[in-house]
């Protein structure tokens, strides 16, 4: 007699379980299969809707914005959008995560906000170099995150070759992912100043002054460094078809090397968002055209797309409205809408389902070392599981009260999919409507036994 029970189309990495069932006791997966089901205290027959492991969001920014959003928000979004863990940046505002010490504090205070799980990227200071990487990593820090671009000399700056080799070294004698933002910096600056001088300010200023070769450069750049030190090297966007060759390739060679693909670079493109957008669609690196986004599904399709992410972040309608398209902020809300925007297009595109199963959890466990307790569908994880019912509708970031954010560049999107539940270690903590996860029901995860780990 199992504690509680799901029954309906079981999603797993490698299938779709018709007349599936999903044992669970104890907060934790006993046992799944298909037919016919085991007795349970209580059953969950969700019909002919999915169950799907619960989503891990690798590439959160809910502290960019100082009075905006914080994990209050961010992770109400996430238990409405069936994320039952979010990867959170380290560049808060005024607060760059770079010790172990501060690493402890944003974790205790996110403890007291978090209403699902949360696991948090550290980084370095570049004055510091790698001294403090041993210590966050003993900490529980899921990953450490570089930029090869400096968006900000304080709040984001940029890394230069040697000092990201040794970060690397270092990162490497810890068992954990070196996770890097690929804009090559010297090209991208040139472009801008082009760009200025050209008197081009509309839409069309931000693709031109991040052209895609300043992506693939910056990707050669970090997978050589991973192939020389041995370090796990994971790009953590990538908008051209190109890299995902680049990655492939290094991984063909031998290299621990991964590729992130966030949802507005599979739903989005430029010429026909971008242009009706403006600065709501500005994201780093930029939305690209039509025919790069259909070249990262055939990437997808072919396995070659590690994890799918939002790179979330809720800025105020202040920091996107500008006209001059280069003044506006970088980035974009999408925690409440991954996982139907994801659905709706492999629907579309008849994919199997399972590809959500891989993208959204059970390769984001494997990158952050989380595979003990989270990923997709298996007994002894944790019962972490969303369902999504087919249900035709329109985004409006507005409608459901879950989001911090008052606009989003999927506003009046079309979906064919809506989460209708979400679990979150054996306890719903949304039922399609409402959010029940109080703040402090989140725990912070750790990877699972990173070597050096104390």
């Amino acid at each position: 007699m199992h504690d509680l029970l799901f029954q309906g189309r079981v999603v797993t990495t490698s299938a779709v379980l018709e007349e599936g069932w999903v044992a669970v006791d104890d907060g934790r997966i006993s046992r799944l299969g298909q037919g016919t089901a085991p007795a349970a205290r209580r059953v969950e027959d969700h019909g002919d809707a999915l169950i799907l492991p619960g989503a891990i969001d690798a590439q959160v920014h809910s502290r960019s914005q100082k009075g905006q959003e914080d994990f209050l928000w961010s992770t109400r979004a996430a238990a409405a959008g069936g994320v039952t863990t979010i990867a959170d940046m380290p560049y808060d505002d005024g607060f760059l995560v770079s010790t172990a010490d501060k690493l402890r504090q944003k974790a205790r205070e996110a403890g007291e906000q978090a209403r699902v799980d949360f696991a948090l990227w550290g980084t370095i200071a570049p004055d510091d170099g790698p001294l403090h990487i041993p210590d966050m990593a003993r900490a529980g820090a899921c990953g450490f995150k570089f930029s090869t671009f400096g968006t900000d000399p304080v709040r984001f700056p940029r890394i230069p070759p040697d000092l990201l080799a040794a970060c690397f070294e270092a990162v490497a004698r810890t068992g954990l992912i070196a996770g890097v933002h690929n804009e090559d910096d010297e090209l991208v600056r040139a472009r801008i100043n082009a760009v200025i001088r050209s008197g081009i300010t509309d839409w069309r200023a931000h693709g031109l002054s991040r052209p895609a070769l300043a992506e693939t450069l910056a990707m050669a750049q970090i997978y050589e460094t991973a192939a020389g030190t041995g370090c796990s090297a994971h790009v953590v966007h990538c908008s051209v078809a190109r890299g995902y060759a680049l990655c492939e390739s290094y991984r063909r060679q031998g290299f621990d090397t991964t590729v992130e693909a966030c949802i507005h670079y599979l739903v989005l493109d430029e010429e026909h968002d971008v242009a009706r957008l403006g600065g709501r669609a500005k994201i780093n690196p930029p939305i690209r055209p039509r025919a790069e986004v259909e070249g990262i599904w055939a990437h997808l399709a072919a396995g070659n797309v590690t994890i799918v992410s939002t790179d979330h972040v809720s800025w105020s309608q202040s920091r996107k409205s500008d006209p001059v398209m280069l003044k506006n902020a970088s980035g974009a809300p999408g925690l409440e809408v991954l996982y139907p925007l994801l659905l709706t297009e492999l629907s579309r595109r008849d994919l199997c389902l399972s590809n959500a199963a891989r993208l959204l959890a059970e390769n984001p466990a494997r990158l952050f070392r989380l595979t003990a307790g989270k990923g997709g569908l298996s007994p002894g994880r944790d019962a972490d599981i969303t369902i999504a019912r087919r249900e035709s509708r329109q985004y409006d970031p507005t409608a459901s009260g879950h989001a911090f954010a008052d606009w989003s560049p999927y506003a009046g999107r079309e979906l064919d999919w809506r989460i209708a539940a979400t679990w979150l270690r054996g306890q719903q903590i949304f039922d399609g409507q409402s959010v029940s996860a109080e703040p402090g029901t989140g725990r912070f995860i750790c990877p699972d036994r990173p070597s050096g780990r104390q």
